[in-house]
């Protein structure tokens, strides 16, 4: 059979490569496979990419990597989004600059939406979990009507590119087709798939899911910018003129999609990588810190801040290192290209995971513990490569609030909690009275949609037609 033939041939060229590299054993149970099983695992197998993993196993896999601090760290440059005394006119032009290059269709937005809501108790994408306090709507919903929004504000199209996982790829697919892309034109939604590698053992063998299957992962939202390359999506994006990409990841749902001022900002400075900021909540909170390393932007993870440096403090008693990075930036298509275009590889962080593994009897063992290596590329190291990067400070309370743990910080109700408080203060700021409890939290479940209002002006602007909040209510303003 010829079917038969060709798969011995490709094992027969497969076997080598994996034996010479201590791999053998993800063929141990070829003689039992169908056909179609040995095929999945040699496309698998096939796949790995070795140029890459082969320097870095031994570095990150059989040891735990160790990155030597900078020898001189310090805070970077920070813009805030209200002007200081002296600054409006710049603001007012930024914003007026941020106008004209999405009315000239010259910005794309970006969602890194890999990820499963496992850890959220979801079975299903990240970006299909209903997050809002009233009216159900998911992130991905959230963040379609604001792009459509957003377009029929400066009458011109907006692409939205969201960057899936083969694990998620086709449940978000056909998710928004169900809904129509919510009024979105379907062929301005371009999905596009990120790369997998492979999940390694502790002594740094492959591990497989089932006796056809490699575990497989994911390699970060650093991977966002190869598979814009990759897939044909940066293509895409200069065939439709777009010179800007508005970067943000799934999990944010008070995210500013297409932000007029920060574009504005990023233009005028003639960055080609922008992030935004917020003061940290404490010296310890889990985010990276934005700073200056030997003169370059650079993020500094968390965990790799020692802790005198993430308490320590400037004369006037404000935290040294007090810029949060939020996730969300503004990328130039050009610097992509001249990046990864030139197959730039981005280095590879170690992250340990509990993985479901076969046992070398061929028994599926579900892992209570970290027994596995992921290895993963964040977006953000690539910040030292850019010119002239601008760090833009906003508020949290308006732009961040993210969806990271079941329970707890950064969840569900933490962030439904957040939509309602900024909804409040929209509907203070123009004017309408807000029920609040003894403690100053507010008596009503709130939500403002998108079409009723991309931001705080909006509502003011719509002041006339604004109801009268009692205690107790619930309401969706749309």
């Amino acid at each position: 059979m010829k079917g038969v033939a060709e798969l011995e041939d490709r094992v027969r060229r497969c076997r080598p490569a994996l034996e010479d590299r201590g791999q053998g054993h993800l063929l141990r149970w070829w003689h039992e496979l169908t056909l179609e099983q040995r095929h999945r695992l040699l496309t698998e197998t096939e796949a790995i990419p070795w140029d890459l993993l082969d320097p870095v196993i031994p570095t990150h896999v059989l040891r735990r990597p160790t990155r030597a601090l900078p020898a001189h760290l310090a805070p970077a440059d920070v813009l805030p989004c209200i002007p200081l005394p002296g600054q409006e006119h710049r603001h007012r032009q930024a914003a007026e600059r941020g106008r004209e290059l999405i009315r000239a269709g010259r910005v794309a937005a970006l969602t890194v939406a890999g990820g499963q809501g496992t850890r959220l108790g979801f079975d299903g994408p990240k970006g299909c979990l209903q997050v809002t306090p009233v009216g159900a709507k998911t992130l991905f919903q959230l963040f379609a009507e604001t792009i459509r929004a957003t377009r029929d504000r400066f009458g011109t199209a907006i692409p939205w590119y969201v960057m899936t996982s083969p694990e998620n790829h086709a449940q978000t697919l056909a998710y928004l087709r169900r809904e129509r892309f919510f009024g979105l034109p379907e062929g301005d939604v371009v999905l596009f798939q990120q790369s997998v590698l492979p999940l390694f053992s502790f002594d740094g063998s492959i591990l497989m899911t089932s006796r056809h299957t490699l575990a497989l992962g994911p390699d970060g939202h650093g991977g966002s910018l190869k598979a814009l390359v990759g897939s044909g999506a940066l293509n895409d994006m200069k065939a439709r003129g777009v010179t800007l990409i508005s970067y943000f990841q799934v999990d944010n749902p008070l995210v500013k999609p297409i932000d007029p001022l920060f574009i504005g900002l990023h233009a005028e400075t003639g960055a080609e990588m922008s992030v935004k900021v917020t003061p940290k909540v404490d010296d310890l909170e889990r985010v990276g810190n934005v700073c200056l390393a030997d003169g370059k932007v650079t993020v500094i993870e968390y965990s790799e801040l020692p802790l005198e440096l993430a308490r320590a403090r400037r004369p006037d008693g404000r935290r040294l290192l007090d810029a949060a990075n939020l996730a969300i930036h503004l990328i130039d298509v050009a610097f992509v290209e001249r990046v990864i275009g030139r197959s730039f590889q981005m280095p590879f962080r170690r992250a340990d995971k509990a993985v479901a593994h076969l046992d070398p009897g061929g028994t599926l063992v579900q892992a209570a513990e970290p027994n596995a290596v992921k290895l993963e590329t964040f977006v953000f190291d690539v910040l030292p490569l850019a010119r002239f990067p601008l760090v833009f400070q906003v508020e949290r309370a308006e732009e961040f609030s993210p969806i990271k743990n079941a329970l707890g910080l950064d969840s569900l109700e933490t962030t439904r909690r957040d939509q309602i408080r900024r909804a409040c203060r929209w509907l203070e700021a123009a004017g309408v009275l807000v029920p609040r409890r003894p403690d100053g939290a507010p008596d009503v479940t709130i939500a403002i949609a998108p079409s009723f209002a991309l931001d705080a002006s909006d509502v003011i602007n719509r002041r006339a037609n604004l109801p009268a909040l009692r205690p107790g209510d619930a309401l969706l303003l749309e």
